[in-house]
């Protein structure tokens, strides 16, 4: 993740985030539609590919994780959240999201908070061929606790500072 002294106008828009996702995956195709639509387009292109996968090189993680963040929907965020904890484990999701919560910009605590909630989502085999009957997965991958506890324990001290009326750690 970036250095949390970047300035919020420096960070990605979500149209970046989701046109890199569709760009590794080779599916960049939305020149013609409307500027103000391409973002959604390109998530909404990138969703069942990416749900296909059994696995995904390590560079979709990071950005997965900032196309869920970056993206203001917080029904939509999991089509990024979901191939993620598919592939990559819930443990280093939930990490990655407790980071962004803990050191990012505001934008990205907002919208690690509304990915959180996807992060839960529940892993079948009719959703992806990494949990197929048969299947081999380390259990380590989606054990995460312990990144709970944390998540709360920030959540709460976010909680105490804004009762008394400190201003949030950035």
């Amino acid at each position: 993740m970036v250095d949390k002294e970047r300035d919020e106008t420096e960070a990605p828009t979500f149209l970046s985030a989701a046109a890199e996702v569709a760009r590794l995956m080779d599916l960049d195709n939305a020149a013609s539609v409307p500027e103000d639509q391409r973002a959604r387009h390109l998530a909404h292109a990138v969703r069942k590919p990416l749900l296909e996968r059994i696995s995904l090189p390590e560079e979709f993680f990071p950005t997965l994780m900032t196309a869920a963040v970056y993206d203001p929907d917080p029904s939509f965020c999991r089509w990024f959240i979901e191939p993620a904890v598919y592939v990559f484990g819930r443990r280093r999701v939930m990490t990655a999201l407790l980071n962004y919560a803990q050191t990012g910009t505001d934008t990205e605590q907002a919208g690690a908070r509304r990915a959180w909630y996807c992060a839960h989502v529940p892993l079948r085999a009719d959703r992806s061929p990494a949990y197929a009957p048969g299947g081999r997965r380390d259990p380590a991958l989606d054990e995460s606790h312990d990144v709970v506890d944390k998540w709360l324990e920030h959540a709460a001290s976010r909680s105490s500072r804004r009762e008394r009326g400190s201003p949030p750690r950035s």
